[in-house]
């Protein structure tokens, strides 16, 4: 394991249990661990790219903890983005729920799309955070995996040129809370559900 990972997140990652993904979630998942592999066996590098409607949320989520559980199992040469079918930007709660889970994200930007460095260890380059569309310059436009994270994603994008493989890990999306009560308890539980299933696919590769 990477031990120079934040020890608040590092923490939380010893914590999540594996074995409370069900045989169905699995199911799903079970492509993009074949994608990996065989891009390791290829020596190859790995590119995936998390593209939801708005970039906002769901994306966000699983690229930052898809990048963390990359290094936490030392897997070499992953790089992970996000997109969306539009930009939007990158919902405040998300950030706040990875700061209270151990990240350090710094605002680069300000404005309507800021732009948010989020990091997770010491010696490991930060994830630059921002919304935009899947097929932005900033993203990579050929040789990945597009993960599709929501279904209306998934619908609305019928072509992603360029992708190897797409594949779709679909989440309920934690807009549904914003402005109740549960808004904290819910961004929380979708973190540490798509945190739980990224470390399934990741401790996979060994």
């Amino acid at each position: 394991m990477n031990k120079s990972l934040f020890t608040d997140i590092s923490n939380a990652i010893d914590a999540l249990e594996i074995n409370t993904i069900s045989e169905d979630r699995k199911a799903i998942l079970n492509p993009l661990i074949d994608y990996l592999k065989d891009k390791i066996k290829a020596n190859a590098p790995i590119r995936l790219n998390f593209i939801c409607t708005h970039n906002s949320r769901r994306s966000h989520l699983s690229q930052i903890w898809a990048q963390t559980m990359a290094a936490y199992y030392s897997i070499n040469d992953v790089s992970c983005y996000s997109g969306g079918t539009e930009a939007t930007a990158m919902f405040p709660k998300v950030g706040e729920t990875l700061t209270n889970q151990g990240f350090k994200i710094l605002k680069l930007s300000e404005g309507d799309n800021p732009i948010y460095s989020v990091k997770f260890a010491e010696n490991n380059p930060s994830v630059i955070a921002f919304s935009k569309k899947f097929n932005d310059t900033f993203n990579p436009a050929s040789e990945f995996a597009a993960i599709m994270t929501c279904s209306s994603a998934d619908k609305g994008c019928p072509m992603v040129f360029g992708c190897d493989k797409r594949i779709a890990v679909t989440y309920e999306d934690p807009k549904k809370s914003d402005g109740t009560p549960q808004q904290s308890e819910t961004y929380l539980e979708r973190s540490l559900q798509i945190a739980t299933e990224m470390k399934f696919v990741f401790s996979s590769l060994g």
